[in-house]
């Protein structure tokens, strides 16, 4: 059986490993890399599981990612959508003459 020591620099590889991958594809990995760093903090607190946790933040960080660029185009949608307000003739500012 592997001594608990030995199994760091493979944690380490491993958790560097799915990093550089997720970078790779920044398009595709929004967020990952954020939800890898603090699901690999939180694993390895929560009883040595640093690389689980790495994988599913990376997995929560991209889902969260992509819901907020989701959010943003819905807004923009919108705002494209809306109509745009209308100065009546002869008011420089569109304030109503007094």
């Amino acid at each position: 059986m592997a001594r608990p020591g030995s199994l760091m620099p493979l944690m380490v590889i491993s958790l560097a490993s799915l990093v550089f991958l997720c970078g790779s594809r920044q398009v595709e990995a929004r967020g990952c890399i954020k939800g890898a760093a603090v699901g690999a903090v939180a694993g390895h607190v929560a009883g040595h599981h640093g690389v689980v946790g790495a994988v599913a933040g990376c997995a929560v960080g991209h889902h969260l990612a992509k819901k907020q660029q989701r959010e943003q185009r819905q807004q923009q949608r919108q705002a494209a959508q809306a109509p745009q307000a209308v100065q009546p003739p002869g008011s420089p500012s569109g304030q109503a003459p007094q």
